[in-house]
């Protein structure tokens, strides 16, 4: 396999042009109006390598939210506290055929999450964070990613506001599920908690940091970011995951922001940014630049 650190700019640079006409073909998302007024035509990646090789192109000063992003990350940091034991008690391993936002999923599995990567799944992870309200337990994951990765992830307030404008009956009908079922037990502090995590925001090269958290990391558990990039091959695009996974093979993660974030085993992080997404909720653009590098790496 080649290596990330062998890309030229000048491909990279085509390949950007290509995503850009790519990424036409999809919408933005429209159940969160700051996403709704993104500028489309936005597109930045940045590749890091573990050896701390950086290729950024696009506009990479940017800053967006993670939203699904934020999931793995949630799932290390607990998976750090607690140990993979504790943490898969309260959440299955089991890829989802239905929409990450399913209820009938969550209904067929008896109210059991199915995996950390779906809302239901991603909403009991983050009722087990500690804290004493959603600001303490949000700012205690931002603060340790922050801390682990030398980013500098930070609380967007408009964006959440934007977010807690519409109700998302579908995330609250989960919650309900959740409360039913026992799984969580203050459903309240759990759905604010999880859409302040949503809303924690970098650059794309914040983004690309914290991937490289996953790749032999010094201060965390090697078992642990095995057991996250491996919920991210089988879960991090939902229903799409099986088919991403045949073809491309990489660890990846996505979120409706447009963001998408890849890593390459033993060698790196590719994290992109392209707001439209498709019918699946992934980004177009950034999909299109990781299979791009993805082909690449294996000529």
């Amino acid at each position: 396999m080649k290596q990330l650190s062998n890309l030229s700019s000048p491909q990279l640079s085509n390949w950007l042009t290509q995503a850009s006409k790519q990424a036409k073909k999809g919408t933005l998302p429209n159940y969160i109006p700051l996403l709704q007024q993104t500028n489309p035509s936005l597109l930045s990646i940045c590749i890091i390598t573990k050896n701390n090789y950086l290729l950024t192109q696009g506009d990479s000063y940017i800053k967006f939210p993670l939203m699904s992003i934020i999931k793995p990350f949630l799932l290390l940091h607990l998976l750090s506290k607690f140990g993979a034991k504790s943490i898969f008690k309260k959440v299955a391993s089991e890829p989802s055929n239905y929409p990450f936002n399913s209820l009938e999923q969550l209904q067929l599995d008896q109210g059991f999450p199915r995996n950390p990567m779906i809302n239901s799944g991603a909403l009991t992870l983050a009722s087990l964070l500690p804290g004493k309200d959603s600001d303490t337990r949000c700012h205690n994951l931002q603060q340790w990613l922050n801390k682990q990765s030398q980013c500098q992830l930070f609380l967007d307030e408009l964006m959440l506001k934007s977010v807690q404008s519409l109700p998302n009956p579908c995330n609250q009908a989960i919650i309900n599920e959740l409360t039913r079922t026992n799984h969580i037990n203050d459903p309240e502090t759990t759905l604010d908690t999880y859409n302040k995590i949503c809303c924690l925001s970098g650059t794309i090269i914040d983004l690309a940091k914290l991937g490289l958290l996953l790749i032999n990391p010094p201060k965390i558990d090697s078992k642990n970011a095995s057991i996250v990039r491996e919920m991210m091959t089988t879960c991090g695009l939902y229903e799409a995951s099986k088919k991403f996974t045949d073809k491309i093979g990489f660890p990846s993660k996505s979120g409706v922001s447009g963001a998408i974030l890849s890593i390459v085993p033993e060698q790196g992080a590719i994290a992109c940014y392209s707001p439209p997404l498709n019918t699946q909720g992934n980004s177009v653009g950034s999909l299109y630049l990781i299979e791009k590098i993805a082909n690449y790496l294996k000529s």
